[in-house]
C-alpha cells in the first residue's frame, strides 16, 4: 500500500485501514447461544401430530412449524413459526435423532442470535458426546474457520428428550461470519467425493448419488454453474508435481488445508474426506479466489472405528483409504515442502493442544458438567445399552463394539505415534492471507501477510515500482510500522502513495532461524494505480452504528452511506454497483435511480432488501469494513471510490472533510443526506448541550436552563428562534435529526419522532 510519511496520515491510517485481512477468517464470539460455561435448555413446542408425522417418516426433509425457546439463564427468548425436522443420516433410524431448527423457513431472512439454522446432534455413536465438539474446539484453537459448539438440554413438548451438541450450521451466513463474503460457490461435499478428475466438462461434476450430488451447490443454485470446482479438480490432478505448488495455491488455500488434515490424522477423523470421501464443504472464496476447504460432522473421531483398524497407531504419511484415489492428501503429500509443513502443524497440534495438562483438565470439567444432564437422558441408552458409567468410562477407557477406546488413552497414543512417525525435515515459513488495501491515486498502500515458523527470522516485502529494480523492505509485527495488533503472526508494511497510472510488483519472504525462506506468491501481484474517480462519484459519509441519528422509512435506526455526485451533471446508478467487501464488487446492485448533479443519496446498509429498493443486502461492521462503488459489467466492474476503516462509535459517523475531498473525520453531528461542511455547525461544538426527552415523540423539548438558541435542520435551513427559552414546543416538526445551537455556542442533536 502507498502511504504519505505525513504527520496527519499517521494518525489518520489507523482511522482508514482495517485490522484484519480480507483472505484471513474471521471468528465470532460464542454469544449467549453457544455459550460453554452453562447447558441452556432448548424447547420445542410442535403439535403431537406433527412430531409423530416426522418420526413416522425419518427419511423426509419436511419441515413443521414450532415454536422454540432457548433459556440459558441470562436470556430467556420465545421465537414462534420456526421450521423443525430431522437431520443427518444414520441418526435418522437411531432411537436418538438428530433435529434442524430453521428460523428463516417460515420468515425469510430471520435469524436468531445471528444464525438462521441450528443443528442439535443426538451424538448416539459416542458414549462419551463430546468428541465432534472436541474437534471444533481443536480448529478454532488454531485460527481454522469451523462451527461453534456446546451442549444444551433438548425438550420437546415438556419432555426431555436428552443432552444434545449444537453444532453451527454451514451455509451462506456460516462463510460471511468467516470469511467476510458469501458470494461465492459453496458446495457441500458427501460421499463418494474424492475429488479425482471426470473431464473437462463442469457438468461431469454434478453427479449423483443416491438422490443427490456428490458436490451439492449450495449457493448460486440459479446459475447452476460447477466451473470453478471442475478447474480445481483439474489442477489438483493434472498438474506435475514439480509444477503443483505454483498452480494448486492460485486456486486452493494450501496451508489451511494441511492444518486442517493434520488435525484429521490426528484425531482420527476417518468419515471426512482422507479416508472415506465425506463429509467437508468447499467454499470459493471471493476475497482470495481460492477455495476453502470446511469439515464437516466430526463425531466419529477419537478412536470411534467400524472398520477393525487402529486409528491410534496408524501412518500419519499412508492415512488415506489404502485402495481408492484421495488426490487432495496424496498429491500435497508428495510435495516435499507441504509434507514438511503438514508435519509442522502435526507437531503444533500436539505441543500447544492434545498433550497439555490444562487440555486434559478441560475434558474432565467438560465430563463433569455434562454428567447430570446424561443421568437423566431417556434416549441416551437405547441405541446401544449405555448408562451414565458407559459414560464415564468412555473418557479413560473403551467401552467395547465400535468404541475400542477411550478418549484420554486413544490421545495419549496418537500423540506418541506420531511424534514417533514424523520425519525431522525443516519446514520453510508459511505465507498466507497476503492483501493490500487497492489503493486510489496518492493513497497510502498497506500490505499484510501472515507467517510463521517454529523460529521466525525475517519477513520481507519484495518489490518494484514501474519494472524498476527489485527492492527489499522488512515486515512487521510489532504494533508499530502501519502494523495494527504486535504478536498476531500479522507483518504489515505501509507504502508511499502515488499518482494513478504507476505499478508495483510485490512478493513477501519470510526467512526462519535457520536459514530456510519461503517466497509467496510464485509470480509476483500486480498492480496499477487507477485513475481518481473520473466521475466524480463519492462515498461523501457513512454511519455504521446508528441509534439515534436518522430512520428509515420504517422507523428503523439502521447503517446507511451517503453517495454525492459531486459532478456537474446527473449520473445514472442503474448498471452501478455498492459493495462491503472490495473483492466482492457485485454485492448489490443500485436500483434504477439517477442523483442529481451536487445531489446526495442515501443507502441503508441494513441487510433488508425486502424494505425497498435502497436497502442492501448486507449491514456494516462497526469493528472494521470496507465500501467501495463500482461502475458496469462492460467496465470489469471497475472500481470508482472507496473507503477502509476501523473502530466506529454509535452515533458518530466518518465523512470526508469537505465533500469529495480525499481526508476524512468523525462527525459528532452527521449531515446525512446533506454537505459535510454545512454552516461549520461542526466547528462550534465547544460543549455539549443536553436536552430532554431526545428523542422527542410529541410536545416540548427542554433545556437545562433558559437560552438564546436556534435550531436547524440538516441542509442548514434555520426552523426555529428562541431568546431566553428553557422550553420550545416541537410537536409541529416533521420526523428527523436537528441540531440546536445555542447562541453561545453549544450544541445538541434532536431526534423528533
Amino acid at each position: 500500500m502507498m502511504r504519505h510519511f505525513f504527520l496527519f496520515l499517521t494518525i489518520v491510517l489507523n482511522i482508514i485501514y482495517p485490522g484484519q485481512s480480507q483472505a484471513q477468517s474471521s471468528f465470532p464470539e460464542d454469544g449467549q447461544v453457544y455459550i460453554k460455561s452453562i447447558v441452556p435448555r432448548v424447547d420445542i413446542l410442535i403439535h403431537p401430530d406433527s412430531l409423530a408425522w416426522i418420526y413416522e417418516n425419518v427419511e423426509s426433509d419436511h419441515e413443521f412449524r414450532a415454536v422454540f425457546v432457548f433459556d440459558n439463564g441470562n436470556v430467556h427468548d420465545t421465537i414462534r413459526d420456526i421450521g423443525f425436522r430431522l437431520r443427518g443420516n444414520t441418526s435418522r433410524v437411531s432411537q436418538k435423532k438428530s433435529f434442524k431448527v430453521s428460523f428463516n423457513t417460515f420468515i425469510p431472512g430471520r435469524k436468531y442470535s445471528g444464525v438462521e439454522k441450528m443443528n442439535l446432534n443426538g451424538e448416539h455413536n459416542d458414549p462419551s458426546v463430546v468428541r465432534a465438539r472436541l474437534y471444533w474446539d481443536i480448529l478454532r484453537k488454531l485460527a481454522i474457520a469451523g462451527p461453534r459448539a456446546n451442549h444444551v438440554q433438548v425438550f420437546i413438548n415438556g419432555n426431555y428428550y436428552g443432552l444434545y451438541a449444537n453444532i453451527e450450521h454451514i451455509d451462506e451466513e456460516f462463510v460471511e461470519k468467516y470469511f467476510g463474503n458469501k458470494e461465492g460457490n459453496l458446495y457441500k461435499c458427501l460421499w463418494p467425493a474424492d475429488l479425482t478428475y471426470r473431464g473437462y466438462d463442469p457438468d461431469l461434476y454434478k453427479f449423483l448419488a443416491g438422490d443427490r450430488r456428490t458436490y451439492e451447490l449450495k449457493t448460486n443454485e440459479e446459475q447452476d454453474d460447477y466451473s470453478d470446482i471442475a478447474h480445481f479438480i483439474d489442477v489438483l490432478n493434472n498438474t506435475p508435481i514439480a509444477q503443483l505448488p505454483c498452480a494448486i495455491e492460485s486456486v486452493f488455500n494450501v496451508q489451511d488445508y494441511l492444518k486442517i488434515a493434520a488435525i484429521d490424522v490426528l484425531t482420527a477423523n476417518w468419515d471426512g474426506y482422507i479416508y472415506n470421501k465425506n463429509n467437508f464443504y468447499l467454499y470459493h472464496n471471493t476475497a482470495n479466489g481460492l477455495f476453502e476447504y470446511i469439515p464437516y460432522d466430526t463425531d466419529n473421531t477419537f478412536g470411534i472405528d467400524w472398520f477393525n483398524i487402529d486409528w491410534a497407531s496408524r501412518n500419519i504419511y499412508a492415512w488415506e483409504h489404502p485402495d481408492e484415489s484421495r488426490p487432495l492428501f496424496t498429491r500435497l503429500l508428495q510435495v516435499p515442502e507441504y509434507k514438511a509443513q503438514y508435519t509442522y502443524y502435526m507437531k503444533q497440534v500436539i505441543n500447544n493442544i492434545t498433550s497439555q495438562l490444562d487440555w486434559m483438565d478441560d475434558l474432565i470439567a467438560l465430563r463433569d458438567q455434562l454428567r447430570p444432564y446424561v443421568e437423566v437422558d431417556p434416549y441416551y441408552p437405547l441405541d446401544y445399552g449405555y448408562d451414565v458409567q458407559s459414560f464415564n468410562t468412555s473418557f479413560v477407557s473403551g467401552t467395547g463394539a465400535h468404541v475400542p477406546i477411550g478418549l484420554q488413552p486413544f490421545v495419549q497414543t496418537r500423540n506418541m505415534v506420531a511424534i514417533s512417525q514424523a520425519d525431522n525435515a525443516n519446514a520453510a515459513p508459511m505465507i498466507r492471507y497476503l492483501s493490500s488495501n487497492s489503493p486510489a491515486p496518492m493513497q497510502p498502500m498497506e500490505i499484510k501477510v501472515f507467517a510463521e515458523d517454529e523460529n521466525l527470522a525475517s519477513v520481507e516485502l519484495l518489490y518494484r515500482i514501474n519494472n524498476s529494480g527489485w527492492q527489499e523492505l522488512l515486515m512487521f509485527d510489532n504494533g508499530l510500522n502501519g502494523d495494527v495488533l504486535a504478536g498476531d503472526g500479522v507483518f504489515s508494511i505501509v507504502l508511499p502513495g502515488m499518482g494513478s497510472g504507476n505499478s508495483i510488483d510485490y512478493q513477501v519472504k519470510a526467512t526462519g532461524d535457520d536459514g530456510i525462506s519461503s517466497t509467496k506468491p510464485c509470480d509476483p501481484i500486480h498492480y496499477i494505480i487507477p485513475q481518481y474517480n473520473p466521475m466524480k462519484l463519492y462515498i461523501n459519509e457513512f454511519m455504521a452504528s446508528n441509534s439515534s441519528t436518522i430512520s428509515d422509512e420504517y422507523g428503523d435506526y439502521d447503517d446507511w452511506i451517503e453517495i454525492y455526485n459531486g459532478s456537474s451533471t446527473n449520473l445514472w446508478l442503474g448498471d452501478k454497483y455498492l459493495s462491503d467487501n472490495l473483492a466482492s464488487p457485485t454485492k448489490w446492485a443500485f436500483p434504477d435511480t439517477t442523483i442529481g448533479a451536487g445531489g446526495f443519496l442515501i443507502v441503508w446498509a441494513d441487510g433488508e432488501p425486502e424494505q425497498g429498493p435502497m436497502h442492501t443486502t448486507y449491514k456494516l461492521s462497526k469493528d472494521y469494513e470496507e465500501i467501495g462503488i463500482y461502475n458496469n459489467e462492460a467496465s470489469g466492474y471497475a472500481l470508482i471510490d472507496s473507503v477502509s476503516y476501523t473502530s466506529q462509535s454509535t452515533d458518530v459517523s466518518m465523512g470526508r472533510v469537505i465533500d469529495g475531498a480525499f481526508e476524512w473525520k468523525f462527525y459528532a453531528l452527521p449531515t446525512p443526506g446533506s454537505s459535510n461542511s454545512l454552516l461549520g455547525v461542526h466547528e462550534i461544538s465547544h460543549r455539549e448541550l443536553r436536552v430532554w426527552p431526545n428523542p422527542v415523540v410529541d410536545g416540548n423539548l427542554y433545556l437545562e436552563k433558559s437560552a438564546n438558541f436556534r435550531i436547524v435542520d440538516l441542509t442548514g435551513k434555520m426552523l426555529l428562534r428562541c431568546r431566553n427559552c428553557a422550553e420550545v414546543d416541537v410537536s409541529g416538526f416533521k420526523s428527523g435529526l436537528y441540531i440546536l445551537i445555542l447562541d453561545d455556542g453549544g450544541v445538541a442533536k434532536v431526534v423528533i419522532r
